[in-house]
């Protein structure tokens, strides 16, 4: 009788946190309630929700790179945009390098990616090697829990490894003076900035986590330092 009084209560509880939904049709984006949620603190979920957040905004940019250069995702075999695209972002959510960089990571993918030399997928390539970096940065895992210890500097790095990333795009060219790849684009009344605001997003979430590690720890420090000063005594029961 206990046991499905305490499993009414906790489905109560997972309801409770689900909430009805906005009027507008409009709400910050979350996850669903799930049984590993228990095992993250309120830090581990904000790194998770970056994290998830990093690699939507990759597979966005994914998408728009193949929509302005579209001789790169025929180069995958896909017969069509939308597969190419499918196939991207599925290999996106484990960081996987592309088929013919195995055995390469992180920033070593990138620099392919942007060598004038590759011609391979040079946009997987691009979008895989930020997304393996990051994920590198983060100790190689996407989702986070209360054992998770995350190294700042790492993450920094990551981030200033974006913006270096998003300049390379913009001005890396060929032999004959052309883009290696399309992106934003400034020209006459048209203005597409949208691969910018795309990076800009990036390197906040990253910065962001960064310094939260930083105050994280500092915080545990001056949490034991007022609970000497306040003579708070530990429970031991």
């Amino acid at each position: 009788m206990a046991a499905r009084a305490c499993a009414l209560a906790l489905a109560m509880a997972l309801a409770g946190c689900a909430g009805p939904p906005p009027e507008n049709g409009r709400a910050p984006s979350d996850e669903a309630m799930s049984f590993d949620q228990f095992a993250q603190t309120d830090f581990n979920r904000t790194v998770t929700i970056a994290m998830r957040d990093n690699l939507a905004s990759l597979g966005a940019l994914l998408e728009k790179l193949y929509r302005r250069n579209p001789s790169e995702w025929r180069k995958t075999g896909a017969p069509d945009l939308a597969t190419a695209i499918a196939q991207g972002r599925k290999a996106l959510a484990v960081g996987k390098p592309p088929p013919d960089l195995q055995g390469l990571s992180d920033i070593q993918i990138l620099s392919v990616a942007l060598d004038p030399a590759y011609q391979g997928d040079r946009v997987r390539a691009f979008i895989l090697g930020l997304a393996n970096m990051i994920i590198q940065a983060h100790n190689g895992k996407t989702r986070f829990y209360a054992t998770d210890i995350l190294n700042a500097q790492r993450i920094y790095n990551a981030a200033r490894n974006v913006e270096i990333a998003a300049w390379l795009l913009a001005n890396r060219r060929d032999g004959a003076g052309r883009p290696l790849l399309l992106s934003n684009e400034l020209s006459g009344d048209v203005h597409n900035l949208s691969f910018e605001r795309q990076f800009g997003e990036l390197i906040g979430r990253l910065d962001l986590i960064a310094n939260l590690l930083d105050e994280n720890l500092r915080r545990v420090g001056i949490n034991y330092v007022q609970g000497l000063l306040f003579f708070n005594f530990l429970p031991v029961r």
